[in-house]
């Protein structure tokens, strides 16, 4: 099961778990883009879903088993980027739209999968957090919080569900390529009044190996996960960004 699977790093976990054999149901909130991934992909499922919602997350887990009858894999990928504003400038609606969709939804549908994995022989949960989990990072309140978080319940879960032999890592995804990144770089970009290409210096400025990494790089290690290699990984927040050394936008 993977959310926000038809696009970004979501589709790039789909095709990676999907060529390793591994039967595949998505949700997604936009339906242009699950249409377009089984299009490419014929078997995998999906189900139209916001995370966000538990009567849409119930729905999930019903077309899955219905459609599957078991999970092994969970990967807690949905997530939106959330406002590039400072504190005071932050609605309230944006704080809480970020919350509620990368923090809330993969509570939602690790509550829901336990049950499932506890059937499962080699059962993993991956959350797919950020390297703003381990940083601070300037006008990006809510996103923080929210990964933040989300490496919080990575550890507490490990714990609680390790006697049970569920296995809980985090991924920490430095700056992906793609639109996303694009749009927040326009958006830092804009508010600095700089072209964007000088804020996107600043960024690759900010790893070792001056590199954005790919959707692929992030499901290649997802998939490692998942595998028998990772038989005794638990409890592990791994970054997959060139090495992050600060977030502070601006390392003059």
């Amino acid at each position: 099961m993977i959310t926000g699977g038809a696009s970004g790093i979501g589709r790039a976990l789909a095709e990676h778990f999907s060529d390793a054999g591994y039967a595949v149901h998505i949700c997604d909130a936009t339906q242009d883009n699950i249409d377009a991934l089984q299009r490419a992909r014929p078997a995998v499922t999906a189900t139209r879903a916001d995370v966000s919602a538990p009567r849409d997350v119930d729905r999930v887990f019903a077309d899955l088993q219905r459609l599957h009858g078991r999970l092994d894999v969970l990967v807690n990928n949905a997530g939106v980027a959330g406002p590039t504003a400072k504190l005071q400038d932050v609605a309230d609606e944006d704080w809480q739209t970020c919350l509620a969709v990368d923090l809330n939804g993969p509570f939602y549908f690790s509550k829901r999968a336990v049950p499932l994995l506890l059937e499962s022989p080699s059962a993993s949960i991956i959350n797919i957090a950020s390297t703003a989990a381990l940083f601070g990072y300037p006008l990006r309140s809510p996103y923080a919080a929210a990964k933040w978080a989300l490496v919080g319940l990575t550890k507490t879960w490990a714990m609680e569900l390790g006697p049970e032999q569920i296995r809980v890592n985090a991924i920490c995804p430095g700056s992906v390529e793609g639109e996303r990144i694009d749009a927040v770089i326009r958006k830092d970009a804009a508010g600095r009044g700089l072209a964007p290409e000088q804020v996107r210096d600043v960024y690759l400025r900010q790893t070792s190996m001056r590199t954005f990494v790919s959707a692929n790089d992030i499901a290649a290690m997802a998939l490692f996960l998942a595998s028998p290699a990772a038989a005794r990984i638990s409890g592990q927040v791994i970054s997959v960004d060139g090495h992050t050394e600060g977030l502070s936008n601006w390392l003059d």
